[in-house]
């Protein structure tokens, strides 16, 4: 019996329909490169804090090699509520309302697996993380944009949510600090935005990943932490970026045990457990690295300011940002797209940026500058990208 061939595609509508990552053709480029100062990775450059280190050598040699419970240890849940109530003052049950997940990226796609139905709307503000809209697409929901404008500090306007959503509305989805302004939301927003999810009855997805990189005397507010929106919001975080952990993979899902259950079912099919030595070592991180996570917040706060400094003077105008570690420079004025500043300052002068479309429409006209750089590499940066502004 022979088969007809068919036209039909191999891979799936919703993979088809999202585009590849605007990130990676660039690091694909670089890679080949020499002397290219990168300021694309998101990722700190510091090393884990030898204290992680050596909590993660120590469960290896003691044999910490199993799996562990879905939920992940208890000692790192339970280490890890107290830390949320001691800092943001808000309470989750370890047994029931915490889950340990392989980095803050699989707590964000097991959740939106977990609460989205076809055709539900989640409103994201953009620009945005590249991953956020994917996720959103994969879980079979549809994304819904309310841009963010570099004259109002890339803030969220309350009004802007309201006027997005519609009956078919699911959720609300928060990414503060923000990756790749650098945004933080100031007290008002941030309970406006509370209001509004109450009125509408909406979910609150709040990606808190950067909750402790934030500069110029702002306190980040955990969104669970507002009055009334416990009950209705999911709480990531992870410690990839605070603690310098990219490549140990722990992050977490906090939520209401009814809505923590639905985001088991999906982690527990989908990877089991997290590592069990990355979780030993989190571990560590909570109860002994607090100096070490100070200390490299200061020195992110002392390039952000030289950097941010240096390409105001240069031409490119940056707002300030005040979490994070990124800065996102106006580039429209050189008479180039965010794509063709990127391609060229990488080849001509051996700087890599992302260009800001890859965050979203709302983006382009801006590339993002990651300071998870040495401050010398950054001075040096400052003068390349002068040097290639002169050449316009």
């Amino acid at each position: 019996m022979t088969i007809e061939p068919t036209t039909r595609s191999r891979l799936s509508r919703r993979v088809q329909d999202v585009p590849p990552s605007g990130i990676r053709k660039f690091f694909d480029v670089l890679a080949s490169m020499p002397d290219v100062i990168s300021l694309g990775v998101g990722e700190p450059d510091f090393d884990t804090p030898r204290i992680i280190v050596e909590a993660g050598v120590e469960a290896l040699r003691s044999g910490r090699t199993h799996y562990t419970s879905n939920y992940g240890t208890l000692e790192l849940r339970e280490a890890l509520s107290a830390h949320l109530q001691r800092r943001y003052d808000v309470n989750y049950d370890p047994a029931t309302e915490m889950v340990i997940t392989v980095g803050a990226s699989e707590a964000l796609a097991a959740t939106l697996a977990a609460i989205i139905d076809p055709g539900d709307e989640v409103v994201v503000a953009e620009p945005t993380y590249v991953a956020y809209v994917p996720d959103i697409i994969f879980s079979g929901g549809r994304p819904v944009f309310v841009p963010c404008r570099p004259d109002d500090a890339w803030q969220l306007d309350p009004d802007a949510v309201e006027a997005a959503i519609t009956p078919r509305t699911k959720a609300l989805f928060l990414g503060f600090p923000n990756n790749p302004t650098g945004a933080v939301l100031e007290p008002e927003r941030i309970r406006a935005l509370a209001a509004i999810a109450e009125r509408h009855d909406l979910l609150v997805i709040s990606d808190e990943i950067y909750d402790r990189l934030v500069y110029a005397g702002h306190r980040h507010e955990a969104f669970s932490a507002l009055p009334g929106m416990r009950e209705r919001t999911i709480l990531l975080g992870g410690f990839s970026k605070s603690y310098a952990m990219t490549g140990w993979r722990v992050g977490y899902a906090c939520a209401p045990a009814d809505l923590l259950e639905g985001i088991l079912k999906v982690h527990q099919y989908i990877i089991m457990s997290a590592p069990t030595v990355a979780q030993d070592a989190a571990l560590a991180g909570l109860a002994d690295a607090d100096a070490e996570v100070e200390r490299m917040i200061g020195e992110y706060d002392r390039r952000r300011q030289m950097f941010v400094a240096g390409l105001n003077r240069i031409g490119l105008p940056t707002v300030e940002p005040r979490g994070a570690f990124y800065a996102f420079p106006e580039v429209r004025g050189t008479g180039l797209s965010s794509d063709v500043f990127g391609e060229r300052l990488l080849h001509e002068q051996h700087v890599a940026v992302i260009p800001g479309g890859a965050f979203g429409a709302s983006g382009e006209g801006y590339v993002r500058a990651a300071i998870a750089t040495s401050y010398e590499d950054l001075e040096e940066a400052v003068v390349r990208i002068e040097r290639f502004i002169d050449t316009l």
